[in-house]
């Protein structure tokens, strides 16, 4: 049995991956910004499966501060892992900085991801699973010159989002061929959640026809459960297809100047390990 984290564990994916994970016999750790709305669900999952081992920690993605101590409090506490799922995503109505003076879908959805998963990794074995939670819209984003921070002036709801996810994606893409981990990618595909509500005057119709066609998010989950468990590397996992996006993305982008500057970003929040 492994040793699973999962980020936006309160969430509607990502709880749903605690109650598959754990009703599998795993431990896994919910971190949640909302311990309140975690333990609710922690509860829940309990009732139903009461022999589950299921721990609850607080994280704030939104804090570089919150990132550090989580890290620093599991390596305290000598916690080793076996996975970790960077699962917590936000996509903001409006252009909103976060304490860190940093738009905050970027901070959430990649800056902080990032800063997490290269504090964790001296906590993970060599053959331990890291998977990141992109989007389709990755696929339709390009990066600006702001890179790797988001520029204020070209903030969008939806294109924002889109950079974020696209960045995480050329991120992974170049961890996964830095470190013996299985790193990998989960595209849920479009998923009724919360995030896809957009605060627009026509949300109304789309929960009328759009929501009840979305997947649910138990099926959602599914791809970055089997990334959780592959033995591929750098691979693009969504619906029941394993796609290769290196070639792709390595001739549109150049993977170790990406590399190379969101590096020299995170090691002004954190010392890191050189890989």
């Amino acid at each position: 049995m492994k040793t699973i984290l999962i980020t936006g564990a309160s969430g509607a994916m990502g709880s749903a991956a605690v109650r598959k994970l754990a009703g599998d016999g795993h431990t896994v750790w919910m971190a949640c910004r909302n311990l309140e709305k975690g333990e609710s669900i922690r509860q829940q999952i309990l009732q139903d499966e009461p022999e589950a081992d299921i721990r609850l920690k607080a994280l704030d993605l939104s804090s570089f501060a919150s990132v550090k101590t989580f890290a620093a409090e599991l390596k305290a506490d000598g916690v080793q892992l076996d996975a970790l799922f960077n699962n917590a995503g936000t996509m903001n109505r409006h252009y909103s900085e976060t304490a860190d003076g940093i738009e905050r879908t970027w901070q959430v959805n990649f800056l902080s991801p990032c800063l997490l998963t290269r504090l964790l990794l001296p906590m993970m074995a060599p053959d331990a699973h890291i998977v990141s939670m992109v989007s389709l819209s990755a696929h339709y984003a390009r990066l600006d010159a702001a890179f790797p921070l988001s520029d204020k002036k070209h903030f969008t709801q939806l294109g924002t989002y889109a950079q974020s996810k696209l960045a995480l994606l050329l991120y992974t893409l170049e961890l996964s061929r830095r470190v013996p981990q299985y790193v990998n990618m989960s595209d849920p595909w479009i998923v009724n959640t919360p995030i896809i509500h957009l605060d627009r005057w026509f949300d109304p119709i789309a929960d009328l026809f759009f929501r009840p066609v979305c997947y649910k998010p138990e099926k959602g989950v599914q791809p970055a459960l089997r990334a959780l468990f592959t033995e591929e590397r750098g691979k693009y996992f969504v619906g029941k297809s394993i796609r290769d996006y290196l070639p792709k993305y390595g001739k549109r982008y150049d993977l170790q100047d990406v590399w190379t500057r969101i590096e020299a970003f995170l090691a002004m929040q954190a010392p890191l390990e050189q890989l």
